[in-house]
């Protein structure tokens, strides 16, 4: 938080310009100033902002600033009051945005990251589904042309940025297969109608980003799962079940797949968090309404608020997917519970 606040705060221009805009006097900017607390120093904005975030914050009578939280910055509860300090439990408050008239950052983030959500699940599973089979037969066909074959893909699909992937797939599929695939080169999740007053939801227009979004993550996890496995095949207890007559399907289904899962979920958890943050080029490109794209128009327009916000949410599913990772751990590998 202290990074993201001194980041973009030492930016040059003046947030309470680029909130009015065109319509700005000296008396509104002077307004504004002193709502957001723009007129303070560095070091007490600094301290605002640790207020706002902090779900538990401290506010001062005399300055009517609990009035203003309650009417209408934070959806806040009154805990109690100290002399001229009032102490409030609240959610935490992301600001508002400098460009869409006063909306909430968390209600802009609300309308967007699910989207970017669906998008990176769908991707991940596509990932999984196909890398893991991949996978499994380049190990039992180890060396052979159809390995062979396997790896110079999975290269290929490491070696091709997503934008690069993203136009392509968008041309082809969406511009001059559209005929056949049916699929546009743009559109997102949501959509409204002809009449501009029901939503649809048009799952179709998921297909194009979610491949694209995939291929790189599905590289990874073919190469992973193949070197895994083979690995976990020259283990004493492979060569024993295979001395019991267990049958290939079986030593890989009971035995073999789970040791070898361990690699894929540390590579997996690390392009899931990313794709959160890392979707901004294939979201722009397709149109699709997400996170990344909100993160580009509002680096476009200076929206600083909006731009801190989600890194601070970003950072935080970072952390909430690691401590889920580590559960799956122990449940993949015993060990991790004694250790």
């Amino acid at each position: 938080m202290t990074v993201i606040f001194f980041l973009f705060n030492i930016l040059p221009g003046d947030p309470a310009q680029m909130m009015l805009g065109q319509n700005e006097d000296s008396e509104q900017l002077a307004i504004v100033k002193k709502k957001y607390g723009f007129d303070k120093s560095i070091g007490t904005q600094y301290f605002y902002y640790l207020n706002d975030l902090a779900p538990i914050s401290f506010h001062s009578n005399t300055e009517d600033d609990y009035t203003f939280l309650r009417d209408h910055k934070y959806s806040a509860v009154k805990l109690f009051t100290i002399g001229n300090t009032t102490t409030a439990l609240k959610f935490p408050y992301l600001r508002e945005s400098f460009t869409k008239q006063g909306k909430k950052v968390s209600t802009v983030l609300s309308e967007t990251l699910p989207n970017t959500f669906v998008l990176a699940i769908s991707a991940i599973g596509i990932a999984l589904l196909l890398g893991i089979s991949l996978g499994v037969i380049s190990a039992l066909k180890k060396d052979t042309f159809i390995d062979k074959a396997i790896q110079i893909l999975s290269t290929i699909g490491m070696s091709i940025p997503s934008f690069f992937s993203a136009i392509l797939f968008a041309w082809l599929f969406g511009f001059v297969l559209h005929k056949y695939t049916n699929l546009e080169m743009t559109g997102s999740l949501f959509e409204l109608d002809d009449f501009g007053e029901k939503v649809n939801i048009k799952w179709k227009n998921l297909i194009l980003p979610a491949i694209v979004l995939g291929i790189r993550p599905l590289a990874v996890v073919i190469q992973l799962m193949r070197n895994s496995l083979l690995e976990v095949f020259n283990q004493d207890y492979i060569r024993t079940a295979r001395a019991k007559g267990l049958s290939e399907f079986q030593i890989i289904q009971k035995h073999a797949i789970k040791n070898a899962l361990n690699p894929v979920v540390t590579a997996i958890s690390g392009w899931f968090a990313s794709m959160l943050a890392g979707a901004v080029f294939v979201e722009y490109i397709f149109g699709w309404n997400g996170l990344g794209k909100e993160i580009v128009n509002a680096l476009n327009t200076l929206d600083l608020p909006v731009i801190m916000g989600s890194v601070l949410i970003i950072a935080l599913l970072f952390i909430i997917i690691n401590i889920f990772v580590d559960i799956i751990y122990a449940w993949l590998d015993p060990k991790v519970k004694l250790e």
